[in-house]
């Protein structure tokens, strides 16, 4: 008997963690023995849709233009009937739309992940979020995702499984990281033998906090406890090129040129964590996850993160956990408080260090694998359709 077809519709496939749930999502039905397909407006992760045996179909579908919302709405309700499809699951607010209508106007099961925290400053703009709390079920990220759901539009939960996001052990494995993957990072980046390396991999925007790590360090100088401390801001500016410029004033101001380096985007984050002394998550806006934080962990990385949002649900609190911890949280915005915690890391022996960075890697092991995630997600496709996705996945 043939598998069920789930289609999944987000905006584009390129870096972002909806698109890489979707493609990963694609990749399990395929092996559960399901038919994939994942609608987009397209982007550099197409082919791999298809190379992992799904189906790629091309529609506007990042437009928020309500014409072409409508339109898109149409032709993915003929698309439900060619390409009989059983269960539609969105991932985004605009595509969203066009797929709640054309789902309910063919009556299939809709199904939605809550995937960011979408500002609701208006109440129009409540209104166009909601959408993503109108699935039959709606998948929430995180436990703080979900309280937010519930508080903001009043989705049940009981209409609200919990599944965070996965890695793949077999990407974030410091055992495949090889000593030459790591050398052309120190080499890029300019890093001498005994520099230590404090990451903070992110997009330059204001709200991941740059200027509170830049803020850290230019502290840590002043009271003399940088020692060999290189700090190093990973991630692209995607055109914000006047943040990019202010972080490069600060960084000047400080004297701080030969101790914070901003690198642009990196390729090769299993390498970048594997290098890193401790990995810093200083988002001062509330995150509905925390992907980064779990990286740095599979690679054996501590991590400190900022008390908002649902990051901290990532990590094991030293404050909660004193013999177990994987991290540390520090108050968002809060560049002493971040100083202070680094110069405590900063101290740390070598021996001690490992032995947080074998907690963290057995932490992210056993609460954020992919497998994980695949499985729970398919079981939410079983519970609708009555199918056993989960069974065939496991065989």
């Amino acid at each position: 008997m043939a598998g069920p077809t789930i289609m999944q519709i987000v905006p584009r496939v390129e870096t972002g963690g909806s698109e890489q749930s979707a493609l990963e999502i694609n990749a399990a039905l395929v092996k559960a023995g399901a038919t994939s397909v994942v609608v987009s407006q397209g982007g550099r992760l197409a082919d791999k849709i298809e190379a992992d045996g799904g189906k790629n179909v091309i529609l506007p579908a990042a437009s928020k233009n309500p014409i072409t919302m409508v339109r898109n709405a149409g032709k993915l309700a003929r698309m439900m009937e060619t390409e009989f499809v059983d269960l539609v699951h969105a991932r985004s607010r605009a595509p969203a739309w066009s797929a709640l209508y054309a789902a309910r106007s063919m009556k299939r099961p809709f199904v939605t992940t809550y995937h960011g925290s979408y500002a609701s400053p208006a109440p129009f703009k409540t209104s166009y979020n909601s959408v993503m709390a109108r699935g039959d079920l709606v998948i929430a990220n995180s436990q703080w995702t979900a309280d937010m759901v519930h508080e903001r539009h009043g989705t049940p939960y009981e209409k609200m499984p919990v599944i965070p996001r996965g890695l793949d052990a077999s990407e974030f494995d410091p055992v495949r990281v090889s000593e030459d993957r790591k050398d052309r990072l120190r080499r890029a980046w300019g890093l001498g033998p005994d520099d230590i390396v404090l990451l903070q991999a992110a997009r330059l925007t204001g709200w991941k906090g740059q200027r509170t790590v830049i803020d850290a360090a230019a502290r840590l100088k002043a009271q003399g406890q940088l020692g060999h401390a290189v700090f190093i801001l990973a991630g692209s500016a995607q055109g914000r090129q006047k943040y990019e410029d202010e972080l490069r004033s600060m960084i000047s101001e400080a004297g701080l040129e030969d101790r914070v380096r901003i690198v642009g985007h990196c390729d090769d984050m299993a390498a970048a964590h594997a290098l890193a002394h401790v990995t810093i998550i200083a988002s001062v806006q509330a995150e509905t996850f925390g992907r980064a934080s779990i990286e740095a962990q599979a690679m054996g990385s501590p991590v400190i993160v900022t008390a908002i949002g649902a990051t901290p649900e990532t990590l094991v609190p030293a404050h909660l956990d004193a013999a177990n911890f994987t991290g540390w949280l520090v108050p968002a915005g809060d560049g002493a408080a971040l100083a202070e915690k680094l110069a405590e890391t900063l101290v740390l022996g070598k021996i001690e260090r490992d032995e947080i960075g074998a907690r963290a890697r057995d932490h992210v092991a056993r609460n954020f694998s992919l497998s994980s995630m695949q499985r729970r997600t398919l079981a939410v496709y079983d519970k609708l359709l009555g199918t056993r996705l989960v069974e065939s996945f496991d065989r």
